[in-house]
């Protein structure tokens, strides 16, 4: 039999809500197996033979943290270990967020965003197929997965810019159906991306109605800027009457002209919960987003996949009708991100050749004697549509609102590992960095609350099982940090440095994270909705 573990002398944080009586307290906690078998007053040491002692004077012992909006879906199935996530002390990952997931699917690789990592070869068509892919390779951390709406629409509708009919509406109902059948945690969506931007929300309501009590509908907004109250109305609306708990993904005001509207948006989230609407928001703690370069350009620029786009570049008077649509005043109809950010503040984070990585678009036009239109037509052409942005639009004083608010949870957003040398450091950072800025350094959070935030509440928000707490009974995923030193290192300008001041991380009861080091475990499981 493997000998358990007793945890000595930390001060245990067990992620229930401080508001509850989650009241930190030094305890010791006996692991046996993958489950805590015990949380007891600390003593001396006992007569348990069978029992590994980790000292943890000093330091924080937390539920393993959970983050509800990855797109690491591609990094499970490739080659490589991808452990951005498991050193922060990341135990489980929600994958398949903002209408884009690796199933069903016609055509891999079609949906814009989707940056499926080209060391991973698809060898399934439909949801059920890929869990078992899934299953076959053990990840390093415990995942859950959810359904694209993209995904959903592609495989039925195609990549048409139009208003699905009532037999595709029905397609998709059976193929969501089918996936949540086979252990999907909900859908997604991603409504300004192509082909899910082409949607109503007749058709949004039509499939969140085949979602039940266990599920989550999380929904990127079809706009973040200029538009963002209505576009929570549409959230709102299409979820509004249904079982399922609905998720506001990386709730934000983009561009200088919204700055301070999320007080709004959290006013309008805040009526929905008071009228009974299982509703939360995620957030990451940075003021720069991160998605596809592609994503600057207008939804109707998509219409019948990359190929399609790719010709629409190659077509000059195509070229400037982008181009008038992109540079004209404000307000915006669509998610025009250069308009809100500005060309300096889109930086390029990663593309297939490598080339312009870590410059701006203005800084690649300056270098190329072209405007910054002209640098993100070529890039998109040169790279066959695949390239991605990191782009500087957001208030600190609006991530500090959403973070500090009782319904946010903390979330990574971090898009697959390897895709480019400068990606967003939120893939490397997020987890500490809440830690150390927003708990250590300013006081916006304290300590339980943060911890809260990113263990029992998405434990609570996404039906995670048998995790999220420090309880008698339940897995143990785990992870001990010293609350002094813990730092998220990683930054814009290097962006894959690891973070600091974790012991260990803990997952199934075996140590999988030791001084910063992943040891070479993979023990992550598939889970499905509890």
């Amino acid at each position: 039999m493997t000998p358990g573990w007793l945890l000595r002398g930390g001060l245990v944080i067990d992620g229930t809500d401080p508001a509850a009586g989650g009241a930190p307290r030094v305890a010791d906690v006996v692991v046996r197996g993958d489950r805590i078998a015990e949380v007891r007053e600390p003593g001396p040491a006992p007569a348990e033979s069978d029992l590994r002692t980790l000292d943890l004077t000093g330091l924080v012992l937390a539920p393993g943290f959970i983050d509800v909006h990855s797109h690491a879906d591609s990094s499970i199935l490739g080659p490589a270990a991808d452990t951005s996530k498991l050193v922060q002390g990341v135990t489980t990952e929600v994958v398949g967020n903002c209408g884009i997931s690796l199933a069903p699917h016609a055509s891999p690789g079609e949906v814009p965003g989707r940056l499926l990592s080209e060391r991973t070869t698809p060898t399934w068509a439909s949801f059920s197929e890929y869990l078992l892919a899934v299953d076959e390779r053990r990840g390093l951390t415990h995942t859950m997965h959810l359904v694209g709406h993209s995904a959903l629409r592609e495989a039925v509708v195609g990549h048409a810019d139009r208003i699905s009919d009532v037999h595709e509406v029905a397609a998709m109902r059976r193929e969501l159906d089918e996936a949540l059948a086979a252990g999907a945690a909900g859908l997604s969506s991603g409504l300004i991306y192509p082909p899910g931007a082409y949607a109503d929300s007749r058709e949004l309501t039509a499939l969140v109605e085949v979602l039940d009590v266990r599920h989550v509908y999380a929904t990127h907004l079809r706009n973040e800027s200029d538009r963002v109250l209505d576009a929570i109305e549409e959230a709102l609306h299409t979820a509004r009457g249904a079982r399922c708990g609905v998720q506001i993904s990386h709730l934000k005001a983009t561009g200088i002209r919204n700055h301070g509207r999320t007080a709004l948006a959290l006013e309008r989230l805040d009526v929905a919960r008071a009228a009974g609407l299982r509703v939360h928001q995620d957030v990451y703690p940075y003021t720069a987003a991160s998605t596809s370069l592609s994503s600057c350009l207008p939804p109707w620029a998509h219409a019948g996949g990359t190929a399609a786009l790719l010709a629409r570049l190659a077509d000059r008077s195509t070229r400037e009708r982008l181009r008038a649509e992109i540079e004209t005043p404000a307000p915006h109809t669509w998610e025009n991100v250069a308009a809100a950010a500005g060309w300096d503040n889109i930086v390029v984070a990663g593309t297939t050749t490598g080339l312009d990585e870590g410059l701006s678009l203005n800084a690649v036009a300056e270098r190329e004697g072209v405007d910054p239109f002209e640098a993100l037509t070529r890039i998109l052409v040169r790279e066959g549509g695949r390239a991605a942005m990191v782009e500087h639009s957001m208030a600190e004083s609006d991530v500090e609102r959403v973070l500090s608010h009782r319904a946010t949870i903390v979330a990574s957003d971090g898009l697959p590992a390897g895709l480019g040398a400068h990606p967003h450091p939120r893939l490397h950072g997020t987890f500490p960095r809440v830690l150390a800025r927003y708990v250590r350094d300013s006081g916006v959070l304290d300590l339980p609350t943060a911890i809260h935030k990113m263990t029992g509440l998405p434990a609570t928000a996404f039906g995670v099982p048998e995790r999220g707490a420090i309880r008698a009974g339940l897995i143990a995923d785990l992870v001990a940090f010293d609350p002094d030193r813990i730092l998220d290192r990683a930054t814009y300008e290097e962006p894959v440095l690891p973070p600091e001041g974790i012991a260990w991380v803990m997952q199934c009861g075996e140590l999988a994270v030791r001084d910063g080091s992943w040891t070479g475990l993979r023990v992550g499981r598939r889970l499905g909705p509890g």
